[in-house]
């Protein structure tokens, strides 16, 4: 499942919680249900921060410039 789909799901059954509509059985199940999805979503969290960080630690890459054999001006990247 996506993130975003997880994130729907723990937020309603937050609102089921919330509402005082449920049984304690199914309080508890919710509860149980919503721990996993809150494991789920920061694991999420966890791998599109690294994902995130690999992308930018490299930074920008410097342009050189250097001459060619005539002394004219070249761009090596």
């Amino acid at each position: 499942m996506k993130f975003e789909d997880n994130l729907k799901q723990l937020e309603e059954l937050v609102r089921k919680m919330e509402s005082g509509a449920l049984s304690l059985d199914e309080m508890i199940a919710a509860f149980e249900n919503g721990r996993k999805l809150v494991d789920t979503c920061q694991k999420d969290l966890e791998s599109i921060r690294l994902r995130i960080e690999k992308v930018t630690a490299d930074g920008p890459k410097p342009v050189e410039i250097v001459t060619n054999a005539n002394g004219e001006p070249d761009i090596a990247l």
